[in-house]
């Protein structure tokens, strides 16, 4: 009889024994395909974009499935228009990347160069569709910083370039914040110039300048956000000039030469909280300019690295100006465009602060004038976006 019980015991328990076996072994699989992916090779490993692709492949409703299937509470946060889980398709897509509703996903392997104009529009302005998106000139180094002639038009009070007049008399009742420098600007492509300003440059890849490029944007733009009481700084850093001196490459080390910068000034100024960079298109006049009340203006784009740990919140900064600019200036803004993928930065130095952008500013045909209007905009709106969110936070 005690034989006979030890045995039958052993029988009842061995399930036990078995599943811890199994969890060990798992964990330890688990550990050992860790050590695999982290020691590999870096040319070898599994890039973040691969897991991405994957992960974006996969609805967020289907995760409510999944958990639906063993609590049926999850069901009720189906949204209106949910459709069931189609096991099959979702295999299909995680295994070959391709998607039955989206051509892109073929076209990007089969068609030389269309992947440069895969990506994600956020918000849509005005006219803006995947024909359209932003283009950066891809020119080499040495024509960057070859010598051309330029015109600039001569420094002058751009007031009348809004259609809102700021009365001096009301400026000693506007907030301000003093001393405080709150906004960081500064020029990954410095030298990006405008061929309205360049006689003797016929294509984008020609449009750069050492003087006479966006950086004049950048200093009109500090002008109107201090007119408003905005503190700002900018850098003037020649970034094409650390190019040159390391032999870096104008295309890939572009943002590689200018992260130290923005992160200096951070480091030595706690008050920083904004950083924008200022850049311009390579885009036509048709697709970058807009009329508003009878003035053009170099219309705005902004853009977001994909691959940026900030992305969400700088994402909400994005939208709020694009929806505040579309109150003041309807079609100012382009919209909201997500960028990155294989071969792309996918960071663009927006991982320093929650609230870094990249914008562009109009397109190779812009002139100064245009330009300015649309920093006068920018301001403005910027301004009111500001002093809104610092009402917010003062209120207990």
């Amino acid at each position: 009889m005690h034989k006979t019980s030890i045995k039958g015991f052993l029988n009842k328990t061995r399930p036990w024994y078995k599943n811890g076996s199994m969890l060990v072994l798992s964990l330890t699989v688990l550990f050992l395909f860790i050590g695999v992916l982290t020691t590999i090779q870096p040319a070898y490993r599994l890039s973040s974009n691969t897991i991405n692709d994957w992960t974006r492949q996969i609805k967020g409703s289907s995760f409510l499935y999944i958990m639906g299937m063993e609590n049926k509470i999850f069901e009720d946060a189906y949204p209106e228009d949910y459709e069931p889980l189609d096991t099959s398709s979702l295999a299909f897509q995680l295994t070959t990347s391709l998607k039955s509703e989206d051509p892109r996903s073929l076209l990007g392997r089969e068609l030389p160069g269309f992947q440069q104009f895969d990506r994600e529009i956020l918000v849509a302005g005005e006219g803006t569709d995947y024909t359209n998106l932003t283009v950066e000139s891809s020119a080499p180094l040495e024509v960057v910083l070859k010598d051309r002639e330029a015109s600039m038009p001569e420094d002058k009070d751009n007031d009348e370039t809004t259609d809102e007049k700021v009365d001096d008399s009301e400026n000693s009742s506007k907030p301000s914040t003093g001393e405080r420098k709150v906004v960081f600007i500064y020029n990954t492509h410095n030298r990006e110039s405008f061929l309205p300003h360049l006689p003797s440059a016929t294509t984008p890849n020609e449009a750069f300048h050492a003087e006479v490029n966006i950086t004049k944007v950048s200093d009109q733009l500090k002008k109107k956000l201090e007119e408003l009481g905005v503190g700002t700084q900018v850098d003037h850093t020649d970034i094409t000039d650390i190019l040159q001196k390391n032999d870096w490459d104008y295309s890939a080390d572009s943002y590689r030469a200018s992260k130290p910068i923005v992160e200096e000034a951070l480091a030595a100024n706690k008050d920083l909280n904004y950083v924008f960079d200022l850049h311009r298109d390579s885009m036509g006049r048709e697709i970058t300019t807009k009329t508003i009340n009878g003035k053009d203006y170099a219309k705005l784009m902004f853009v977001l690295g994909s691959e940026n740990a900030n992305f969400e919140k700088n994402l909400k900064l994005a939208n709020d100006l694009h929806n505040k600019l579309e109150e003041k200036y309807p079609g100012l803004s382009r919209g909201v465009e997500k960028y990155g993928g294989p071969g792309r930065n996918g960071v663009y130095n927006q991982d320093v602060s929650d609230n870094a952008l990249t914008i562009e500013f109009g397109g190779v045909d812009n002139n100064m004038d245009e330009l300015y209007r649309s920093a006068a905009a920018l301001a403005e709106v910027f301004s009111d976006y500001y002093w809104d969110a610092e009402k917010v936070q003062a209120n207990p």
